[in-house]
């Protein structure tokens, strides 16, 4: 099957088709959607290969693979990535999968990839305060977009980014349990410097306004069992909390194993995960389809029309919570 058995059997020349599977939005609507039905009943499928020869694209986005961590907390990139999956192979790209252990070794992927198999673009993951991938994508003008913001201020503002709104999800927690009746509400993040963690500690910070937070909080590195010890410490050093709002489902799990008979203590956790499902732990919802989605529809835009501005190339995302049992 070749392209021109698709043009006689649409009725249509080489080079509509040809657009319709290319330059789509070149070709009226009607027509499109009449060859694509054609392509579909003949069961034809482009060689990528040539394909890449005569555009000079390669359809492919380039994205890497975050450590597993515990299992938990990082749960929430399976889900991103497959809805990430899912919408590139709606506007035909596919996705391109790579390991690395910091931003060096990232940025010599990059060289790699570029040399070997010329990824149109590329979606960061694991944004953080001076984060050298932006900038060295930035500097050679290629395609990105980052689920993260930058952190950082960079002196190009073409940086896009997609992000959930951490700060509006622990605010929101820490307002609902304020609602049940909670006043001495404690927190549970990652130490100081993290741009994700702080702005989960900002939201619990702004719900409760004017109280004394300094004995309220503690700050670990992620995990389970560091989020047990820190919510042993704090419980045991302020008799009067109780209720408890974490940076991560990992730690809110944690946390949950620190309570003692007698002393009931609400928990709530982030990221929503299977694991939090699991336990009928109250969780913040990141919208992690619509984040793909928007990340797509960002690269989308700069690959099909890179001269054209963006209506925005930041977005951000409301976040919601999940209530369960536990809080």
């Amino acid at each position: 099957m070749t392209i021109t058995d698709v043009a006689k059997a649409a009725g249509v020349s080489r080079q509509t088709v040809s657009n319709t599977l290319n330059s789509p939005e070149v070709v009226r609507e009607e027509t499109r959607k009449h060859v694509l039905e054609v392509i579909e009943r003949l069961g034809y499928r482009a060689n990528q290969a040539a394909r890449q020869m005569r555009t000079g694209r390669s359809r492919l986005i380039a994205i890497g693979i975050e450590p597993d961590g515990d299992g938990i907390s990082g749960s929430w990139a399976d889900r991103f990535l497959h809805s990430l999956s899912e919408t590139a192979a709606q506007e035909g790209y596919r996705i391109l999968l790579y390991t690395a252990a910091d931003d060096h070794a990232e940025i010599a992927t990059y060289e790699d990839l570029l040399g070997a198999y010329k990824p149109d673009a590329f979606v960061l993951t694991g944004t953080h305060h001076d984060d050298l991938r932006a900038s060295w994508l930035l500097e050679r003008g290629l395609p990105f977009v980052a689920f993260g913001r930058p952190w950082s201020d960079l002196p190009d503002a073409r940086h896009p980014w997609v992000d959930v709104d951490g700060a509006a999800g622990t605010e929101a927690a820490t307002r609902h349990l304020l609602a049940a009746g909670h006043r001495r509400i404690g927190f549970i993040g990652w130490p100081p410097g993290s741009g994700v963690g702080d702005d989960r500690r900002a939201g619990w910070a702004r719900a409760l306004g004017g109280q004394d937070l300094s004995g309220l909080q503690r700050s670990v590195e992620d995990g389970i069992t560091a989020g047990e010890s820190a919510a042993r410490d704090l419980l045991a050093a302020d008799p009067g909390v109780t209720a408890l709002v974490c940076a991560s489902d990992s730690l809110a799990l944690g946390a949950l194993q620190a309570r003692e008979p007698g002393r009931p203590v609400a928990v709530i956790g982030f990221d929503d995960t299977p694991a939090a499902r699991a336990v009928g732990l109250t969780s913040v919802h990141q919208p992690l389809g619509e984040a793909a989605a928007a990340c797509v529809d960002l690269l989308a835009r700069a690959l099909e029309s890179p001269d054209a501005e963006p209506p925005s190339a930041h977005v951000l995302l409301p976040p919601s919570l999940t209530i369960r049992q536990s809080a």
